[in-house]
């Protein structure tokens, strides 16, 4: 099974489009199933062949019954006229019929006679054949719809995964510059939109081609005349839906824009729900969310008008050329010319022709919606991912956790004012390097280029004189704990949150990190221990809790470097002691960066590094510094005061 599915997924890449054009590279995605995609259009013309046969079916069937009733007729009738004035009406008898002029009475009646046993078996037969060919075209149709909608499926498949694989790797910058809801629109619903054109709207494009173009083939060979009248309506359809189509797209385009914004305020909304209620902002919210389901509402209805307006048109020419064909060919009738089952036939393959012309209508308003989302879905799939690996990048060896920032700035998608300006510090391995300043400083933008989530506008940064931007993202990564200010747990049980960066640990090794982050305690008062769920987003956790899980979750790592963003904010001063004795402990040996607004977890940090506006303007231990930088005093004081209010009230309590 495995075996198979790679092989899948190796051809798929193989036949993976490159070149430009939307709809096009997504229709290109089939190529990478081979046969199977080549099904459907194979099912589709055995179908749309039964199709056409049925007409000339019907004609034989009316043709049989017609000739056996008129034979029938004028035999009877024979037989009514006295012999000697037969010969007198005989030769006009035979002109009608198209029979030989020089037929006797006695062999018209021996052709008439034929003719009446010959009507039940051409009756039979024709029926015998409708039955088949409907069967056929029955069966066909199930297959091809089936394999269509398979390799829709699939094709989806490959889209959202490509999507969601893209999504992944994109450097932090772009997620910084999208709103998630924007992104979640084009996984879900643009995806559906272009498999519903693959699936549905392109079948349907061959089958009306198919089905046009052997309609109008039999009609030519059936009655020239008749046919030549039908074909102006053609260019006339064509051209018609190319122009609608023009003026579609861009609407089609803005409908989706519309409907993504849309999602992202309802995303933004429900995710923050608690503090919408808590501000009482629901009459605000709704009137926002109002006001864009309206605009999605009237650009839906702008391109509905265009829709209403396009289709009775196409209909109307449609039928005025209808009226003309019935007209003539009830004058071909009237002469002659023209059978009762030839002219049937003519009827049902004249629907043919219109039908397909219909289809277009409906594949273009499809192809108009598939085409914008298409654009959108590789817009993404398109965009340079800022932080890649370099062609010649190494695994990145065992660390000894040695580190330098050399002369390094930071610029936010890459212009305006630096964030980071001129860093240059050295980190020796094992050192425990405490962040300080206050918001805005930069703290937060030097542990974000440590795991490389952004790159120096200039200067550089080395792991043990190996620089970042020459080693695999995924060998820095994977020897880097980190627990962020903001913590992020997903739905599922804490054991497998614990576990999410090494899913293979074993029992044993997440309760020893849970026990050094202080959460075993807590773990083990739920009814279901480490099997609790802990809901979405970790809402069934009070902040504390989220976060010591969050730090077992780096910790089971065993990192050589661990990164701490203010990791204990969301606990009591008691809490805290607890959770940083055990990080104590487990930073030892480790080269570990903390940030922490309460200066009693940096004061025993083996270097402080002060930061102000950017830049580092302190570098030192916590006495030294006291003595020499104001700066760093000042902020000791000040939350040294915080601190001993906070723990009196604790103690009060």
């Amino acid at each position: 099974m495995q075996a198979s599915l790679t092989k899948r997924m190796i051809r798929r890449r193989e036949g993976r489009p490159k070149s430009s054009g939307g709809m096009g590279r997504a229709v290109r995605y089939l190529t990478g199933y081979g046969r199977e995609a080549l099904l459907p259009y194979i099912f589709l013309i055995i179908a749309t062949l039964s199709q056409l046969a049925i007409p000339r079916m019907i004609r034989n069937v009316i043709d049989a019954v017609t000739s056996g009733f008129i034979a029938d007729q004028i035999l009877a009738g024979l037989e009514k006229i006295p012999a000697g004035t037969i010969s007198t009406s005989l030769p006009q008898l035979l002109e009608v019929l198209a029979y030989p002029a020089d037929w006797s009475a006695e062999q018209l009646a021996v052709q008439l006679e034929a003719n009446i046993a010959a009507a039940p078996v051409a009756l039979i037969t024709a029926l015998v054949a409708i039955v088949i060919f409907a069967i056929l075209r029955g069966v066909f149709a199930f297959l091809q719809a089936y394999w269509a909608e398979k390799n829709s499926q699939s094709v989806a498949y490959d889209l959202r995964n490509d999507l969601y694989a893209k999504i992944q790797r994109l450097s932090f910058s772009y997620h910084d510059k999208n709103q998630t809801g924007q992104l979640m629109i084009r996984a879900t619903d643009d995806v559906e939109k272009v498999r519903l054109f693959i699936g549905q709207g392109l079948l349907q494009m061959v089958a009306a081609v198919i089905l046009l173009s052997g309609t109008v083939i039999i009609l030519f060979t059936s009655n020239a005349a008749l046919a030549w009248i039908a074909m102006p309506l053609l260019p006339v359809a064509g051209l018609m839906f190319a122009f609608f189509a023009t003026l579609a797209r861009p609407m089609f385009k803005k409908v989706q824009e519309k409907i993504s914004y849309l999602n992202t305020i309802l995303q933004e909304n429900l995710a923050g729900i608690k503090v919408i209620k808590a501000f009482t902002r629901e009459n605000q919210q709704q009137v926002k969310f109002r006001a864009a389901a309206n605009d999605t509402m009237d650009q839906s209805i702008a391109l509905a008008r265009l829709f209403t307006f396009m289709f009775p048109l196409i209909f109307m020419i449609a039928n005025i050329g209808q009226a003309v064909i019935l007209y003539m060919g009830g004058q071909q009738i009237i002469t002659g010319a023209l059978s009762l089952g030839a002219w049937q036939e003519f009827s049902l393959y004249l629907m043919y022709l219109f039908f397909p012309v219909a289809m277009l209508g409906m594949i273009v308003t499809q192809y108009g919606q598939a085409s914008a989302s298409a654009e959108r879905i590789f817009e993404i799939l398109d965009t340079a991912n800022e932080i890649v690996d370099k062609p010649d990048a190494i695994d990145l060896p065992q660390l000894s956790g040695g580190i330098k920032f050399e002369n390094v700035t930071f610029r936010y998608f890459g212009g305006g004012e630096a964030v980071l300006k001129n860093v240059t510090f050295e980190v020796a391995p094992g050192e425990r390097i405490a962040l300080l300043g206050a918001t805005g400083s930069g703290k937060s933008t030097i542990i974000n280029l440590l795991p490389r989530f952004y790159d120096p506008s200039e200067g550089r940064i080395t792991f043990d004189n190996h620089d970042l931007r020459d080693v695999k993202i995924g060998s820095l990564r994977s020897q880097i704990g980190i627990v962020l200010q903001e913590t992020t747990l997903f739905s599922g049980s804490i054991r497998e949150n614990i576990a999410f960066g090494k899913p293979e640990a074993n029992q044993e090794e997440i309760i020893l990190a849970a026990k050094a982050a202080q959460a075993h305690v807590f773990i083990t008062s739920f009814t279901n221990g480490y099997d609790t769920h802990v809901g979405e987003r970790g809402e069934t956790l009070s902040g504390g809790q989220k976060q010591r899980i969050a730090i077992a979750r780096a910790l089971l790592l065993n990192p050589r470097i661990l990164i701490l963003d203010d990791s204990t904010s969301s606990v009591d001063l008691a809490t805290e002691a607890e959770i940083q004795k055990g990080l104590d402990k487990l930073m030892e040996g480790r080269t570990s960066f903390v940030i922490a607004q309460r200066i009693s977890t940096v004061m025993t940090a083996d270097k402080i590094l002060v930061l102000d506006q950017g830049q580092v303007v302190a570098i030192g231990k916590h006495a030294d510094l006291m003595e020499k930088e104001p700066i760093y005093a000042e902020i000791y004081h000040s939350q040294i005061m915080t601190y001993e209010t906070e723990r009196a009230m604790e103690v009060e309590a």
